[in-house]
């Protein structure tokens, strides 16, 4: 490409390659699919199953900490082979045939083994996933790229409670049929992968040969600032348990079980329109001003969680929680593009995702535990004191800016 087609290349369309758009439009519709089952899921639980905070805690934990181990595996893999596709693909399928099976549990056992078996779909795919983003994307526009997909999968999850919501009233609140009806996004999402992604090289070759490319290589490799970024990052996921307790608080505040998949669309909503501006800030004024600020929104909201005391207020809460993803989901996955070198994108997204998944496990465990004893400002005020700690954490890192670099195509 000539430098004159380079200038007068938009910066939008520079972010928005085929891969990402492709990807974008997988995760709009697998999120969907998960989407019409995981607002009600809660709800399944406690009257369907009879299940408690506790068990929710444990299954949500065990789910996200298993899906993080494979994402580490993955992405390591992807590198080593550099083919990254099969994974995504693999993955995606594994998710869409087994999450409608929850129709069919008669124990909160049945639902773990089979969050269990969904969240391995999701660590084959993620890590080759968002690494295929990176080297399909120039370095100048990353926090766009990034931000789209989340913006793409948030819109999933505005389409799935939507009709789940109407799904509820055609079907008389008969949760199992919609967990079923699930399949149908979710195969079309599985064929749109198969026959629109293109497999990417990234742009530098990997010098290590395959029978020294390992995981301690991999570590050894990357910079010392990806690692203090990874210690700060487990501080703030040990305060950051799943958003089911949410969802559960919601309908203590008196949120009625047939809105919680509209107060779940608020919050969608809200991160969907932040994710691309919040990644585009980032691109502009720096990774670290945008991530601690969404970091110190979350604080806040945690802590009127726990305060909080009428019906609105939740409905407040949950919009205010979607600026804090918008702010930082995307543009933590583009700070770690920035930091990994390029042959090992894969083993750095997979870094990434095991120390969420280290710290997910023991945050929905204690969260469930703290609220089964001590209540729900108790639980929230301890998420809301890590998410500070680790914003101060953020704050003392030294990150340099990032530069604008050539376009790729």
């Amino acid at each position: 490409m000539t430098p004159d087609k380079k200038t007068a290349t938009p910066g939008w369309r520079k972010g928005l390659t085929r891969n990402v758009v492709i990807l974008g439009f997988v995760s709009l519709l697998n999120d969907g699919a998960s989407e019409m089952i995981y607002p009600l899921l809660p709800v399944f639980l406690s009257t369907v199953l009879g299940a408690g905070p506790a068990a929710l805690g444990i299954i949500e934990g065990i789910a996200e900490t298993t899906a993080s181990l494979l994402k580490l595996y993955s992405g390591y893999w992807s590198d080593r082979v550099k083919k990254r596709k099969g994974w995504i693909v693999a993955g995606y399928s594994i998710s869409n045939v087994i999450r409608p099976l929850i129709a069919f549990s008669t124990s909160w056992l049945h639902v773990l083994a089979l969050r269990f078996s969904d969240r391995v779909g999701k660590g084959l795919r993620t890590s080759p996933r968002d690494a295929i983003i990176a080297d399909s994307t120039p370095i100048e526009s990353r926090g766009l790229a990034y931000g789209f997909h989340r913006a793409m999968d948030h819109s999933g999850a505005i389409v799935g409670p939507l009709a789940a919501t109407a799904l509820l009233l055609v079907y008389h609140d008969n949760l199992k049929t919609i967990f079923l009806l699930s399949i149908i996004p979710g195969v079309l999402a599985v064929s749109l992968l198969l026959f629109g992604l293109k497999e990417k090289e990234p742009e530098a070759p990997r010098e290590a040969s395959k029978t020294t490319f390992n995981f301690r290589a991999a570590w050894n490799e990357m910079p010392q600032g990806f690692k203090k970024y990874l210690v700060i990052i487990l501080v703030f996921t040990l305060g950051n348990s799943t958003d089911a307790f949410l969802l559960l608080r919601a309908q203590q505040l008196g949120v009625p079980v047939a809105l919680l998949p509209m107060i779940w669309v608020v919050l969608h909503i809200v991160k969907m329109g932040f994710s691309v501006p919040g990644g585009i800030l980032s691109d502009r004024i720096g990774r670290k001003t945008v991530i601690v600020t969404g970091w110190v929104i979350y604080a806040l909201v945690y802590a009127a969680f726990g305060a909080a005391t009428e019906n609105w207020h939740a409905w407040a809460l949950f919009a205010l929680y979607g600026t804090y993803f918008g702010l930082t989901e995307g543009v933590e996955k583009a700070l770690v593009a920035d930091f990994a070198p390029a042959h090992l994108r894969g083993s750095a997204f997979g870094l990434y995702h095991l120390v969420v998944g280290l710290g997910a496990l023991p945050a929905s465990l204690i969260f469930g535990l703290v609220w089964q004893k001590l209540g729900s400002a108790a639980a929230f005020g301890m998420g809301a004191g890590l998410a500070l700690l680790a914003s101060v954490m953020f704050s003392l890192l030294t990150v340099k800016k990032v530069e604008t670099v050539g376009s790729q195509s």
